[in-house]
């Protein structure tokens, strides 16, 4: 058993290796040699009388702490917390969307009673945005059941969807359900956020504790915000270097996973800085922390700084007080690039870890390219990709397909100016470039879902995705291949018809 000093003191970090990665280890546990003493003879049996002490009235001395562990010690009202710990926490916002949303509401009833009512009407947000734009009967069945729940219970936040030949006849119909939490200024610094998705950890990049649950965990928290959670331990992910212009967060995410695997974080907390961290705008944020979950990670986190709280000062009126990791917090590993010195990547078929330079996989000839997801339909995304096309003056040679991720952006897609560009907009660069008309704002062939979903993958096909996973079937055909991709080497692809490298049309 360690030495309370020796719980108390930093890792020792091993050395570095080639790739710019270092890896920290926990230290070894120092060995006490007994001594023996030498027995005295006893002279007395009376100790001398000792004035009386109060007892100590300091408290437990508190160890250093990441993020996540002193988000999570907020939420359960401790003063302390340490990785492996069970505590019961206080949950900030609960949503749900129209795949999960009926089984988690399914399960409240039954465990709470037909006529029970959520613990908060105002902290639970209720998103369709998966399988809206079909005509499948089950998919349109969902999202009634998830207004007739939201009607009863009066819920605040439930952005509903009725007229499905025109999404803007809605203007409560938002999209996208992790993008519209941050539009929708449901995401704040310090907070717990939970959804029934994985990609829930999206949120992590306000400085906040985010993560998917299933839905008997979202029925139990829908009646009483709690929830039980083991404390994660931390990862650290120190990113430095100047950004190069033919590189998007979705590279650095797609280089970290490979580095570790789909599997190297798995029940982990995954905090990302450094200097390229701090110059990413939001939206990159999101993204960096979206994919976390593909490496296995409990949840991602950033840390707040002026980025953040430029982006929340029209989101909300909340107070939020953000937290940081202390200096000597324990990271149970810590890994360092150098940005400046990476290159465009691609994940191949069939996992998130099957990393590749974008150069290496020319001749790996594409059927379509898919620009849209929680992942990479932002307004960010679109610009970028607009960026590409005007740049290359050049037509598309396959079917490219836009979905944009919630209305916000499908209004910035045809209002915003994109840089450099004469004051044309994303549309009319697309336009030009023969690309698809920007579809209704959703989730659409991100998870495959029903047959008449759009852009889904019916046939067997070579797509390059913005999307996040790639495993068989994920876009709709079950041997359809899959290669994930930022915006930049998607568009690039776009114009040759082939997986292409970006920095053929933007150096």
């Amino acid at each position: 058993m360690a030495s309370p000093i020796m719980a108390s003191t930093s890792s020792i970090f091993g050395g570095k290796m080639e790739s710019g990665l270092i890896s920290r280890f926990s230290p070894s546990i120092s060995a006490h040699r007994c001594r023996k003493q030498a027995l005295n003879r006893v002279l007395a049996v009376m100790a001398p009388a000792q004035p009386h002490r109060s007892p100590a009235t300091t408290g437990s001395v508190k160890h250093a702490m990441t993020m996540t562990e002193k988000i999570l010690a907020r939420a359960s009202e401790r003063p302390q917390l340490a990785p492996g710990e069970n505590v019961w926490v206080n949950v900030d916002v609960l949503m749900t969307h129209d795949v999960c949303g009926p089984g988690t509401i399914g399960i409240f009833k039954r465990e709470f009673g037909q006529n029970a009512k959520v613990w908060d009407r105002e902290k639970v947000v209720i998103i369709p945005d998966h399988y809206i734009f079909t005509s499948d009967e089950r998919a349109n069945r969902n999202v009634d059941i998830l207004r007739d729940f939201c009607m009863e219970q009066n819920i605040k936040y439930y952005y509903d969807i009725k007229d499905l030949g025109n999404f803007r006849a809605n203007p409560d119909y938002k999209g996208v359900c992790h993008i519209a939490l941050a539009q929708e200024g449901h995401c704040r610094p310090s907070e717990v956020l939970l959804g029934t998705d994985s990609h829930t950890c999206n949120a992590g990049a306000f400085g906040q504790f985010a993560t998917g649950i299933g839905n008997t965990d979202a029925g139990f928290v829908m009646g009483t915000g709690k929830i039980l959670l083991k404390v994660p331990p931390t990862m650290r992910f120190i990113l430095d270097g100047e950004m190069p212009n033919y590189l998007l967060a979705k590279d650095l995410i797609l280089q970290i996973i490979g580095e570790i695997t789909v599997s190297g974080a798995t029940y982990k907390s995954m905090e990302f800085v450094g200097s390229t961290v701090e110059s990413l705008n939001m939206e990159e944020r999101m993204t960096l922390c979206n994919m976390v979950v593909e490496a296995g990670g409990k949840n991602g986190v950033i840390p707040v700084d002026k980025t953040t709280l430029k982006y929340l000062e029209d989101k909300t009126t909340l107070t939020f007080e953000p937290v940081y990791s202390d200096d000597c917090a324990r990271f149970i590993q810590e890994y360092k690039f150098d940005v400046s010195k990476l290159e465009p990547l691609v994940a191949k078929p069939h996992s998130p870890d099957n990393r590749a330079l974008a150069r290496e996989c020319k001749d790996v000839k594409i059927d379509r390219v898919y620009i849209g997801s929680c992942t990479g339909g932002k307004t960010e995304d679109f610009l970028a990709a607009a960026k590409v096309f005007l740049a290359s003056g050049k037509k598309v040679k396959v079917p490219t397909f836009l979905v944009p991720a919630t209305q916000k952006v499908w209004m910035d897609i045809y209002g915003l100016p994109v840089p450099g560009s004469g004051g044309k907009t994303c549309s009319q660069i697309f336009e030009e470039a023969g690309c698809e008309i920007p579809a209704s704002p959703s989730c659409a062939a991100c998870l495959g879902g029903p047959r008449d979903t759009y852009a889904r993958m019916n046939e067997r096909q070579v797509c390059v995705s913005t999307t996040n996973r790639n495993f068989p079937g994920r876009m709709g055909h079950k041997e359809g291949q899959v290669y994930l991709a930022s915006p930049f080497t998607a568009a690039a692809s776009a114009l040759t018809g082939y997986v292409t490298d970006p920095r053929e049309f933007l150096l």
